[in-house]
């Protein structure tokens, strides 16, 4: 059996859908198993790897997206992508990498890494959803504790926090003298 078919069932919801969408899902859609959803995604991952393809299927925050390949998109993504998508400054970017790597992590212990205040960059970053309050430390004065969000993750094209790039032991040790 080719599921010729059955994969382009699957093919045409993954284009439909905005967000990523786990198997169990993509299953329950199309009315087919979960072995021949599987199956598909093999078909479709095969399909999208060829060189004369401008789109990839990708697995992303615990499902299955049709997503622009990398390289192609840098070309288009000016036009095309969100306009303020791309463009955090860099203190944003170390903000966000702060709280990536340290999360839960209060404003305070940003700043005590950071050396400055981390207040603007927060907001923005909230703004952005990137990152959320996700808990209160016990602690005197109960500081909020930021973290990652779902956005996080398919912005960076990321599976889980897991994914995310090992750092240099130097900055490791940074990230956890503030701590």
């Amino acid at each position: 059996m080719d599921f010729a078919k059955e994969s382009a069932l699957i093919e045409q919801i993954l284009f439909l859908e905005s967000e990523p969408i786990a198997e169990q899902k993509l299953a329950t859609i199309s009315e087919l198993s979960e072995e021949v959803v599987a199956k598909c995604i093999e078909v479709l991952k095969e399909k999208y790897t060829n060189e004369n393809s401008g789109i990839e299927l990708e697995f992303i925050t615990g499902g299955w997206a049709l997503i622009p390949k990398k390289d192609i998109w840098e070309v288009l993504k000016e036009r095309y992508g969100n306009k303020n998508e791309g463009k955090l400054s860099r203190s944003a970017m170390e903000t966000l990498s702060i709280i990536a790597y340290s999360q839960p992590i209060t404003r305070a212990e940003i700043e005590a890494i950071r050396g400055v205040s981390a207040d603007n960059m927060i907001r923005l970053l909230m703004e952005r959803n990137l990152v959320r309050e996700v808990g209160k430390k016990d602690v005197p004065g109960k500081p909020s504790q930021f973290g990652t969000t779902k956005e996080f993750l398919k912005f960076f094209r990321l599976n889980s926090i897991a994914d995310l790039p090992k750092l240099e032991q130097e900055e490791e040790e940074r990230f956890e003298l503030a701590r």
